[in-house]
């Protein structure tokens, strides 16, 4: 990734330059050698309005050397009336460093007179570094002033006329637990970077996080499939730290895996785990990951939305589909955020950061595209239950119906497979299915109180639920509706 580096801020040019004051060279009445070096008292709205410079003139906001003319030289009779301000003290001979005193005069003050020749052309740049100039020297100005009058009023009380400032601070810099500071300085010591590399050499960069103190992190499917056979995965802490890791346990269905780390330290935190089922929309979220690489990386959004139905892959054609029942977020995800955390406002893990919405593809995707405030997290709840299943036994456990259903959308539901070829037994015999009475061609259209508008939508909400888990089916037959009970059976595997 190429970066560009920031030019050095230039002050804003003033929206109307000063009032031009004519030149040493035009005004004969100037007595330049007691010239006061204080800037001129600004022109009140009833002055009349001054001519403007001529060729051989050098407006003074054009020219850093240029001396100061006398007061009321060049202005209206209402400015020259002024009282101008005490001249500063004179400068010593020492301090004239070449900053407008006549060569071989020693003693001239600065901003002493001298034959100023008329300006060469300059470009619309030039103007611009002279305005900048300009007011550079009314900043320095500006400091000037308040430190002679800082030794004034210290010479009126003591016979030092030393200033010293006093030191101001920041103020605490402390980070309450509840600032997203506060939750990320808490969370990313917990989190890791992977990297999975196949026994070909091909792999990528995801995110993980601590579970437990035995080591165990957990991260998607996605991230460590390449490793899965014969490869190799690591896993990088923030302070650096770098471990082997093997991969536990994969789940390609609900795109989680586990991997444990091989000589895990004994200071290990696993991060809180929330309850994604009391997640609502508006909460703020805040997500840790390594997009494109950069590890470490802290992004905030909210809840956009919940139980999004989505079915994602990485694109290869090898991949096949997972499907989730989403949390929505808006906080920036990209390719290698995922198997970050997702965390509630208090730091603890509501879901997997697993999707994003690209706009190349127009599709839900795991693979290389930018964030467009539409992410997708794996619900913790679910996640738990799968990463506990994968520690004890190293093989997924999906709950199902013991039907099978059709992937288009446009059937107003998740529609049960008619027989074929393919499908010659789209209901199990046995099955909750069966046991419930669905059939082939039957439209399921609501899981519970869920809408289910297409069959990925059906997988994605039972597999929210756990096997043995009792749920209501609504379903349309004929043009009539029916609502059965059924309990989810079991399968175990990707198979």
């Amino acid at each position: 990734m190429s970066t560009e580096n920031e030019g050095t801020a230039v002050p804003p040019a003033p929206s109307a330059p000063p009032v031009p004051v004519e030149s040493p060279a035009a005004s004969p009445q100037a007595t330049a050698p007691e010239a006061p070096t204080t800037q001129l008292p600004p022109v009140p709205p009833s002055a009349p309005e001054p001519a403007p410079a001529h060729a051989d003139q050098v407006p003074a906001y054009a020219s850093a050397g240029a001396p100061d003319a006398p007061q009321g030289a060049g202005l209206g009779p209402e400015a020259a009336a002024w009282p101008p301000p005490p001249p500063p003290p004179a400068v010593p001979s020492y301090m004239d460093g070449g900053s407008g005193g006549a060569p071989g005069d020693p003693g001239a003050p600065w901003g002493a007179t001298y034959d100023q020749q008329p300006p060469k052309p300059k470009s619309g740049r030039g103007g611009l570094i002279a305005a900048v100039l300009v007011a550079a020297l009314v900043a320095g100005g500006a400091g000037g002033g308040l430190g002679y009058t800082l030794a004034k009023d210290n010479d009126d009380s003591t016979t030092s006329t030393t200033v010293s400032a006093a030191q101001q601070t920041g103020g605490d810099l402390k980070r309450d637990a509840g600032t997203v500071a506060g939750v990320a300085a808490k969370a990313l010591p917990s989190t890791v970077t992977i990297e999975a590399e196949s026994s070909s050499g091909e792999g990528g960069t995801g995110t993980g996080f601590v579970f437990d103190t035995q080591g165990h992190i957990v991260t998607n499917n996605h991230v460590v499939a390449d490793a899965v056979d014969g490869g190799k995965v690591t896993a990088t802490f923030p302070d650096g730290k770098k471990y082997d890791a093997e991969v536990v346990g994969h789940a390609q269905g609900y795109d989680v895996a586990v991997i444990k780390l091989k000589n895990a330290p004994s200071d290990l935190q696993p991060l809180t785990l929330g309850d994604s089922d009391k997640v609502a929309v508006g909460d703020s979220t805040i997500a840790i990951g390594a997009p494109f690489g950069l590890s470490n990386t802290v992004t905030t959004g909210i809840i956009s939305a919940k139980n999004r139905p989505v079915a994602s892959s990485d694109g290869s054609a090898s991949s096949k589909a997972s499907y989730m029942s989403a949390l929505q977020t808006d906080a920036s995800i990209n390719p290698g955020n995922s198997g970050g955390p997702l965390l509630d406002a208090s730091g603890n893990v509501i879901g997997i950061n697993s999707a994003i919405q690209s706009s190349s593809s127009g599709g839900l995707s795991t693979g290389q595209s930018g964030s467009i405030g539409l992410g997708f997290a794996i619900p913790i709840n679910q996640a738990k239950y799968v990463a506990q299943q994968l520690i004890k036994t190293g093989k997924p456990v999906y709950a199902k119906i013991g039907a099978s259903v059709a992937l288009t959308e446009g059937t107003g539901g998740a529609q049960i497979s008619q027989k074929t070829d393919d499908t010659p037994n789209p209901v199990e015999s046995g099955g909750p299915a069966a046991a419930a009475g669905l059939q082939p061609g039957d439209v399921i259209t609501k899981l519970d109180d869920h809408v289910i508008d297409s069959g990925p939508t059906l997988i994605g909400e039972i597999w929210t639920h756990q096997p043995g888990d009792k749920v209501q089916i609504t379903y349309e037959r004929d043009g009539k509706s029916k609502t059965v009970e059924l309990t989810l059976g079991s399968r175990e595997g990707d198979s």
